[in-house]
């Protein structure tokens, strides 16, 4: 039996009549109304799911009271009635909300259809804002529980740069007990990132800076959910839109720290996904206006996920790899840091050893 209950609202009792009849014969449970008000008197009960609501009746019309339930009880789903095949009432109760109109007189199967799709809709929509709800307290926790944690060794005067360092990397394996791989993959990012800076010739303090920062470039994917973070393919928009998240999440958990440090690996948990040519997320930043470290941690992250197996492809070659980089210099990437880069490979290769990189080599002597 079908739980949802209808509410049918036409002055035309022979049709309010056979629609209750149809519907009530396979399952649902059927209330019915003769005008605006006096649906709007069944509707103060709140047990609906679906109306069924006439375009034209005396007084009130069936569109002024989709506006009103549009308003005031989005999850309604409102299904139109119409004598009238007229596209412009069509588009004008669309346009107001409506899920969909039939027109009269319609056949028993094109009334049952409606009525089902729009119930699956509501259903669609109810889940969907459930698993946003869901997301949201997830964030809202992880991100109180890090910001705790931050909050709780900043109150300590005998703070240091060392213990700020080991921080970083507490906070690095909160993603990797997610993503095995993801551990490796932070300390490859971070030696990377600490080459590309010395190789721009900025001081050292700033290098190391940008070194231990970099690691927590993808801290925001405490907040992704598990089937997506850990999907084995392509995701879909919906999925890449959840996952671009933890660019600003990361931010968020990070900003505001009191430390050179933590707002440096803030700034790049933000920025490392921002494109040269303005066409990245989050802030769609483009050029100088993205800050230097997160230029430069774009470049490392870039080329150790190329290099490196992910569920929905294998790793590239290092010749691959290099010319992907190159093909996006001054359009992806920083062409300064991408320049370093190039320069550095020969010190890249070295200082990851032949257990990061034995794959890419041998496929690129065969």
């Amino acid at each position: 039996m079908v739980n949802d209950v209808v509410l049918v609202v036409d002055d035309d009792a022979q049709i309010r009549g056979y629609v209750a009849k149809v519907l009530a014969n396979e399952g649902y449970e059927v209330d019915t109304a003769r005008n605006v008000e006096e649906a709007r008197a069944q509707l103060a009960r709140g047990r609906y799911a679906v109306v069924l609501l006439d375009v034209a009746m005396p007084g009130m019309s069936g569109l002024d009271l989709l506006g009103e339930l549009v308003s005031s009880t989005p999850e309604l789903v409102t299904v139109m009635v119409t004598a009238h095949d007229d596209a412009s009432l069509a588009d004008a109760a669309l346009a107001l909300g409506a899920y969909s109109y039939v027109v009269k007189p319609f056949r028993r199967s094109d009334l049952l259809i409606n009525v089902s799709s729009a119930l699956k809709r509501r259903q669609l929509e109810l889940d969907g804002k459930l698993q946003h709800s869901r997301l949201e307290e997830i964030v809202q926790r992880r991100t109180a529980d890090l910001r705790e944690a931050l909050q709780r060794l900043h109150e300590s005067e005998r703070e240091v740069r060392r213990s700020h360092e080991q921080i970083i990397r507490r906070l690095a394996r909160a993603v990797e007990f997610r993503d095995v791989d993801t551990g490796s993959h932070i300390e490859r990012v971070s030696f990377i990132s600490g080459i590309l800076a010395k190789r721009l010739s900025l001081a050292d303090d700033h290098c190391e800076l940008i070194r231990h920062a970099s690691g927590l470039h993808d801290i925001g994917k405490v907040a992704v959910p598990d089937g997506i973070l850990l999907k084995n393919g392509p995701l879909t928009t919906e999925e890449r839109i959840i996952m671009e998240r933890h660019a600003e999440i990361g931010f968020e958990i990070l900003r505001g720290a009191r430390s050179e440090l933590l707002d440096a690996a803030a700034s790049i948990a933000r920025t490392h996904h921002e494109r040269f040519d303005g066409h990245g997320y989050p802030r769609r930043l483009a050029g100088c206006d993205i800050p230097l470290e997160g230029r430069l941690t774009a470049v490392a992250d870039a080329f150790d996920a190329i290099t490196h197996d992910r569920p929905y492809r294998s790793a590239r070659s290092l010749d691959e790899a290099v010319e992907i980089i190159w093909a996006e210099r001054g359009v992806g990437f920083d062409p300064d840091v991408v320049d370093s880069f190039i320069a550095a490979l020969d010190e890249i290769a070295f200082g990851l050893g032949p257990s990061d990189l034995s794959d890419v080599r041998t496929r690129r002597e065969v």
